[in-house]
């Protein structure tokens, strides 16, 4: 019986031991340094073990094939940019309403564009590796995150906190996806920080019981 689509991409076993996680975190590394140099088409599960150092074998240990390489690289990233809004969140909440806004755009921008190149070649590959599931799967993690975030505000808020944190991650996702599809992701993100924020400051100060001022 043919396995569903879905199965061959899952890694065949995750790592146990640290040894094993730096081998896993190497592919990944590796899988993503390739998918830059050659792109997705030309990309190998051979090329991706002889850059990682390592043997085809023990690529296959972990991924079956090319697909499930990918879509560990994105969820990795994905992770990586969920654990920024999660420390932010942590590090600012309590305090003024439009500063926590510009806090959390910040991070997030941050975070996806720390390496802007990766990022738009695994926004670009995210179509073909069930990506649309993983970024709901991060978004609604994020959003429990945010809201809470958002009800420490000292203004306090007119509007529920899971209204107003699905408002400002909707603006900051749509924001990025624009900004990933750009030729030059980076100097798009810098005009468009500024158009998101200006954006998000006119909301909160809206959603706000009390001045923001």
């Amino acid at each position: 019986m043919q396995r569903p689509a879905s199965a061959s991409l899952q890694p065949r076993k995750k790592p146990s031991q640290a040894r094993s996680t730096a081998s896993v975190e190497a592919i990944l590394d590796a899988t993503l340094q390739v998918l830059l140099a050659v792109g997705k088409e030309r990309l190998t599960t051979t090329r991706v073990a002889q850059r990682a150092g390592v043997s085809v074998g023990t690529l296959y240990q972990y991924f079956p094939n090319k697909s499930s390489l990918l879509q560990a690289c994105l969820k990795r990233h994905m992770g990586e940019v969920s654990r920024a809004v999660e420390e932010v969140c942590a590090v600012q909440r309590n305090g003024r309403l439009l500063a926590m806004g510009t806090s959390l755009v910040d991070a997030y921008l941050e975070a996806k564009l720390r390496n802007a190149r990766a990022s738009a070649a695994l926004y670009a590959v995210s179509s073909d590796v069930d990506g649309a599931a993983i970024s709901r799967e991060a978004r609604a993690k994020s959003a429990h995150t945010v809201a809470a975030y958002f009800a420490t505000a000292q203004e306090g808020l007119t509007r529920p906190a899971a209204v107003v944190a699905t408002m400002v991650l909707a603006a900051m996702h749509g924001t990025l996806q624009r900004v990933l599809e750009a030729k030059s992701p980076q100097a798009e993100a810098d005009v468009l920080r500024t158009e998101l924020l200006t954006l998000l400051h006119g909301y909160l100060q809206a959603c706000a019981a009390a001045p923001t001022d």
